[in-house]
């Protein structure tokens, strides 16, 4: 039990990224589900893209905060510019996500299953790099 407790000590932040990250995707897929099964219909465009919208404010408002909390271990007070760094990261990441299923699926016509697990996959690599090197900075300039 030593072992796995040093193994876990020794690797603690990235763990607990990847934790956080699957209770992120529930978080995500559990207000979209809930928004598309009661007030909003997704066959109706707008409506489908704003439980899409509304659900990754929600996502990524955990995120902030869990990751924050449990993964970085931030002390900073300046949370507002912290959290806005956060959030600029997470709509990089969300653009590039977008332009990568579309080239990769829309111009050369790949498996969309496929290519988002692919895309997810950079997606979540490029999160935790951004958030490392440019939102969860310790006061004395190193990373978290």
């Amino acid at each position: 039990m030593k072992e796995v407790k040093n193994i876990y000590l020794k690797y603690k932040e990235i763990i607990n990224y990847v934790i956080v990250g699957i209770l992120t995707t529930l978080v995500s897929l559990l207000s979209y589900y809930g928004l598309v099964l009661t007030i909003l219909n997704p066959d109706v465009s707008w409506q489908l893209q704003l439980a899409n919208i509304i659900s990754w404010l929600i996502s990524v408002t955990f995120a902030y905060i869990t990751n924050r909390k449990y993964v970085f271990e931030s002390k900073n007070n300046k949370i507002l510019k912290e959290a806005s760094k956060f959030y600029g990261a997470r709509v990089l990441t969300l653009l590039l996500d977008m332009l990568f299923m579309y080239i990769t699926v829309t111009i050369f016509k790949f498996n969309d299953k496929i290519m988002k697990i692919l895309s997810n996959i950079i997606v979540l690599i490029l999160n935790y790099i951004l958030s490392k090197l440019f939102v969860f900075i310790k006061k004395d300039g190193k990373n978290a």
